[in-house]
């Protein structure tokens, strides 16, 4: 037996029960099945037909979901009935030139954003990180790893703290535990967070130092270019001891972005606050008279590299939105194109 409420079970999550069943988390997502924490202990589950047939795609459930289980007789397995309205949800696009999107997690209360401080340490990716963390719904916090491995850390956390202003930045120590109980600190209350970068940051290494013992499995790094192995291959939740619960994820080199229009107004605000102060609303940003964004570059109030980042993303941001914009186009014409057959048949039969 256990104390469901460990994992953040509450009376706003019992208001959106909607089915009978007994409420779980899902702690570990497989193919096709789903390792759910109960009150009466873990089960292996399943979806049911229906939910099946009526639903897909980010609509199925994800590590950190709650769903609604009905257990199987004598067995530790479950049938899932629904899924309970989320309140938070990390994704990505999925890689290739689908514009379907990809659950990383989803019900948690913090993205923690883990880099190295090495050679594989990348301003630019954390931009990306951050502009997704902005709009999921939950709050970043990120986490600069390996301090035990850098002489120096001041260079890398003055480039953090240019791009990401008011976001926390813990610099930290897996193997020697430095800045570890700053982290447990979040979590305090049973919250969720969930721990997002690239193979070999040490986000595994983070987990067994935050559950004082080994939960994950770890590699070393290659040395010749710090880059990392793929340790973790599935997202898992981990209850830590001292409270609280966190999500391993794979390690994401290439991190595609979704419809995320609301994370770069966040992201970027010291870039947009600029584009709207020059002197015409239809400034290109290029030798127009007045404008803000050419007299911050030639005067270093605006970085040229993350300028060029925010052109970079603005444009994919544009273009995922034009290709989901298609996709739903063609998904309607074939719906109607389907409810026109299906209407041609009926007619026929009346005959």
């Amino acid at each position: 037996m256990m104390k469901i409420e460990q994992y953040g079970w509450n009376t706003s999550w019992q208001e959106k029960v909607t089915t009978s069943g007994a409420p779980g988390r899902v702690t570990l997502e497989h193919k096709n099945l789903y390792r759910v924490v109960t009150e009466q202990g873990e089960w292996l589950c399943s979806l049911s037909g229906k939910y099946r047939y009526q639903y897909s795609g980010i609509q199925f459930p994800c590590v950190g979901d709650w769903v609604m289980v009905e257990q199987m007789p004598g067995e530790a397995r479950g049938i899932i009935h629904q899924v309970l309205p989320r309140i938070s949800q990390f994704s990505r696009k999925e890689a290739g030139e689908t514009a379907n999107i990809q659950l990383i997690a989803v019900n948690i209360d913090f993205v923690f954003l883990t880099m190295s401080l090495n050679n594989d340490f990348n301003i630019r990716r954390l931009e990306r990180y951050l502009l997704a963390a902005w709009d999921s719904g939950a709050n970043p916090i990120i986490v600069l790893t390996k301090k035990d491995q850098c002489s120096d850390i001041e260079p890398f956390l003055c480039q953090v703290k240019k791009i990401a202003v008011g976001v926390p930045v813990h610099a930290v120590s897996a193997h020697t535990g430095e800045g570890i109980e700053t982290l447990h600190t979040h979590l305090s209350g049973s919250k969720t967070g969930a721990l997002l970068g690239s193979s070999g940051v040490g986000k595994s290494s983070l987990i067994n130092a935050l559950s004082g013992s080994e939960q994950m499995a770890v590699q070393d790094i290659r040395e010749d270019d710090s880059k990392g192995r793929h340790t973790t291959s599935h997202r898992e939740m981990v209850l830590l001891p001292e409270g609280g619960l966190m999500i391993d994820t794979p390690g994401m080199r290439e991190f595609q972005l979704g419809d995320y229009s609301e994370g770069i107004e966040t992201g970027f605000r010291d870039v947009e606050e600029l584009t709207s102060s020059c002197r015409f609303r239809d400034c290109v940003h290029r030798d127009e008279p007045g404008c803000r964004v050419q007299e911050a570059l030639q005067t270093g109030e605006l970085d040229p590299g993350r300028y060029q980042s925010y052109l970079k993303l603005t444009r994919e941001l544009a273009h995922m939105e034009r290709k989901s914009n298609a996709a739903a186009q063609k998904a309607a014409r074939a719906k109607w194109k389907q409810v026109t057959k299906d209407s041609r048949k009926r007619s026929m039969k009346k005959r």
